[in-house]
Formats: C-alpha cells, sequence, structure tokens
C-alpha cells in the first residue's frame, strides 16, 4: 500500500516511463501533467478539506465550553450545598456576620442583615491601609464556615451624614 500523502504523479512522460515528480495531499498529478479537471479536483477537495476541518474545531470548540459550563455549574452547586450544611448563623449565642469576606461575631440586641454598615475592631491591615482605630464594612452575608476564633464587630457605623 502506498502512502497517499507523498506518491508519485505516476502519470505518462514522453518516454512513456511513469512521472517520478512527488506529489502531495489532494493533489491528482504533478503541475507538468495536471489538467484543468485535475486543478479543479484538487481544489475542491482542498476547499472541502479546510471546511470540514474547521466545523469540526468548532463544533469541538463549543462541546468543550459546553462541558465547562456544565462542570462549572455542577461545582456552584456542591459549594452552596456544602455552604449550607456547614453554614452556622450562631456561636455562642451571637449572630454571625460576613463582611468583607471574613467572619465576624456581633453581640448587640438587634440583629444585623446584609447591607448594614458596621465599624470593625482595628487589626494590624487596617491599622496599616487606614490608620489607627475602627474601620467601616458592610455585612455581606449571614452567618459563617469559618470555624476559627472571630473577632467582635464594634457596633453598628453611624448612617452617613450622621
Amino acid at each position: 500500500m502506498t502512502d497517499q500523502h507523498h506518491r508519485a504523479c505516476g502519470r505518462p512522460t514522453r518516454s512513456g516511463r511513469p512521472c517520478k515528480i512527488r506529489i502531495s495531499g489532494s493533489d491528482v498529478a504533478c503541475g507538468t501533467h495536471a489538467t484543468e479537471q485535475d486543478k479543479a479536483v484538487a481544489e475542491a477537495h482542498r476547499r472541502g478539506w479546510n471546511e470540514g476541518f474547521a466545523s469540526g474545531k468548532e463544533s469541538s470548540a463549543r462541546l468543550s465550553r459546553s462541558r465547562v459550563e456544565r462542570l462549572e455549574q455542577r461545582v456552584k452547586e456542591l459549594e452552596e450545598e456544602l455552604d449550607s450544611s456547614k453554614r452556622v448563623y450562631e456561636i455562642g449565642g451571637h449572630q454571625v456576620v460576613d463582611v468583607g469576606g471574613y467572619a465576624y461575631r456581633w453581640r448587640g440586641s438587634t440583629p444585623l442583615e446584609v447591607g448594614d454598615r458596621v465599624l470593625l475592631p482595628e487589626n494590624y491591615v487596617s491599622r496599616l491601609k487606614y490608620g489607627p482605630g475602627p474601620t467601616q464594612g458592610v455585612a455581606s452575608k449571614l452567618g459563617t464556615t469559618y470555624r476559627g476564633p472571630l473577632s467582635d464587630i464594634v457596633s453598628r457605623a453611624p448612617a452617613p451624614g450622621e
């Protein structure tokens, strides 16, 4: 069996022997022996091959995107399921809220809600970033999955303009 990608032309030369010029791909004869019809057939084959390759590539990309989206959605669902099973809303009888990605304990008499502005205690980073004293934050979630020690919220922040 001959390799179809690199083969000899094979058309008869003036001496009657088969042409030994190497051809490849869609060509059916070398440049010397190819007719206009041979060239048209080779061009049509190349065009069809390229369009098929591009179509297959796009189809594969769509399938990959679809798989990634499904996997991302499944991961999100599993994270939410795990979060809801491990989330606690009170520790030691005090409300726990998330402020800026960190969990804090609220010892106030009225519970906080998402969107409430609060004053957070000073820490090393806040002192460097904002200077000494408490910093303002906004409660973004109720509860936490964090199981370590929690800082206490200093107080509710005054409303803007007070």
